[in-house]
């Protein structure tokens, strides 16, 4: 008796991970600025403020989301193949090829999270959008840490500007992401990435 006196009043219990899985796949399809709290709340499950409890605000939660998303598959190819490649040509081939099979891939909506969740916010949001670009901002210079290790090692040409080659291949990914928005196949994406490959400077004759 006093067991069941104890729980009354308390909401009913939900499941984070499912609650969040369920508001990455709405910020991911619709972005950050058209997704409402009603939205979130429905699909997540709970009510908003049980949304307000367990993960603060809105843009609390998207920043949760994103971080999650980060630590998927998803989202964390780009930092594995950098780290387990033995050489940064075959790191940024698997990149490519992986960004061409995940984009526009089953189970979930087209492109990256991460590129296109805040392509149009209102001033007062502005923070979200520099949060993710601070985040594409540091792949950037991962990539270029890991391209400037490899002039250094003999595996570019000393002739090679590690800076743009890395914003070159940011800019292919991003776009390869909104390509596969507007519908491109992997088999496309596909193409982009063996043709963005073929900018790779090479040594010797």
């Amino acid at each position: 008796m006093s067991g069941t006196g104890a729980k009354r009043g308390r909401p009913p219990a939900f499941d984070r991970a499912t609650a969040l899985e369920a508001a990455t796949r709405l910020f991911w399809e619709h972005g950050y600025e058209a997704t409402s709290v009603g939205e979130l709340t429905r699909v997540m499950g709970i009510k908003p403020g049980s949304l307000y409890a367990a993960f603060g605000d809105k843009k609390s939660l998207f920043e949760e989301v994103v971080h999650a998303y980060g630590r998927s598959p998803a989202g964390a190819f780009a930092g594995a193949a950098l780290r387990e490649e033995p050489t940064a040509r075959e790191a940024f081939g698997r990149i490519l090829r992986e960004a061409a099979a995940f984009y526009p891939g089953p189970g979930h909506p087209p492109g990256c999270l991460t590129i296109s969740a805040a392509t149009n916010v209102t001033v007062q949001d502005a923070g979200v959008a520099a949060f993710l670009r601070d985040l594409r901002n540091a792949n950037l210079a991962a990539f270029e840490a890991r391209l400037e290790t490899a002039r250094r090692e003999g595996e570019l040409p000393a002739t090679a500007d590690p800076r743009a080659l890395a914003a070159y291949f940011a800019a292919v990914i991003q776009g390869m992401s909104q390509r596969a928005r507007d519908g491109a196949t992997a088999a496309e994406l596909t193409e982009t990435a063996e043709l963005a490959l073929a900018a790779w400077p090479r040594t010797g004759t």
